[in-house]
């Protein structure tokens, strides 16, 4: 069954997880791993000789989207699993998912039941590109279910659903191209399902540095990422709005105390604004 479904994990500095990901997939599932300029690339290229796993090597950060496209270009499987590089998969997971894919013919996307660490939920019940009342309540749904929107940590579809759509959209670095590719599979007349069965362990925090500087350069791309993600989808006041949180962010008391959270929110202010005359 495993060989119905390519994993594709997209790494950045990620070489102190991506072994514990990689010990996790079932033998005989093919994998690709995408490096976007790693300081590290060299160690990811040691683990995927002695894996056999394929390696391809950016000469820069294209960034998540874009990486998992490329990745998506080396699929010869029914299925494509993107996986980021810190989670795990829980026994059975794969199988679930391929079982509920086949159940359910008119759904275009699937994720699994992501857990943090703790063994909390780590479920996507909302979206800025969605309105209020599609959102989800806190934690994961008892039962399979019909989500509007999915985590890319873990992203389950059928490669020639995703093909069709052109993959993730290129203009976006990071942030919200998981939301915005889940908008356009829905819109080819699928939907998208959360399966309760298929587990798998998110390990935040494992595949990045928490600096001032990481913390700025997120920051940045997620202020562009939503201002273009929310203007692409003609939502309402997308510009307004979006200038308004990055406001409110720089007036959080945190701001103070936190160089991380400072850089942060002012980088996102400035990515908010580097996109006001793009669009």
């Amino acid at each position: 069954m495993n060989a119905r479904v390519t994993i594709v994990s997209v790494t950045y500095n990620s070489s102190s997880v991506v072994r514990l990901m990689l010990s996790s997939i079932p033998d005989g599932t093919p994998v690709v791993l995408v490096d976007n300029n790693s300081k590290d690339q060299s160690e990811l290229e040691m683990i995927s000789i002695e894996s056999g796993f394929k390696l391809i090597k950016n000469s820069e950060n294209f960034g998540f989207g874009v990486g998992c496209n490329l990745g998506a270009e080396l699929v010869e499987t029914e299925f494509v699993f993107f996986l980021n590089p810190d989670a795990v998969l829980e026994e059975g997971a794969l199988e679930h998912l391929v079982q509920a894919a086949d159940k359910h013919i008119d759904t275009v996307g699937f994720n699994p039941r992501i857990s943090w660490p703790n063994g909390t939920p780590y479920f996507k019940k909302r979206s800025h590109l969605i309105s209020r009342d599609k959102e989800m309540p806190r934690g994961w749904p008892k039962l399979d279910a019909e989500v509007p929107v999915l985590s890319g940590a873990a992203l389950f579809v059928r490669l020639n659903d995703f093909s069709k759509i052109g993959g993730f959209d290129p203009n976006i670095f990071l942030y919200h191209e998981d939301d915005d590719l889940s908008l356009r599979l829905i819109a080819t007349q699928g939907k998208l399902m959360f399966v309760r069965d298929s587990k798998v362990k998110h390990l935040f925090g494992g595949s990045t540095e928490r600096t001032p500087q990481v913390a700025a350069f997120k920051g940045w791309h997620m202020g562009r990422s939503r201002m273009y993600a929310t203007i692409k989808h003609n939502l309402s006041y997308a510009k307004s709005k979006a200038v308004r949180d990055a406001t409110l962010q720089l007036l959080s008391p945190f701001n103070i105390i936190s160089k991380r959270k400072r850089s942060k929110h002012w980088a996102y202010f400035k990515g908010v604004l580097s996109v006001w005359n793009d669009v």
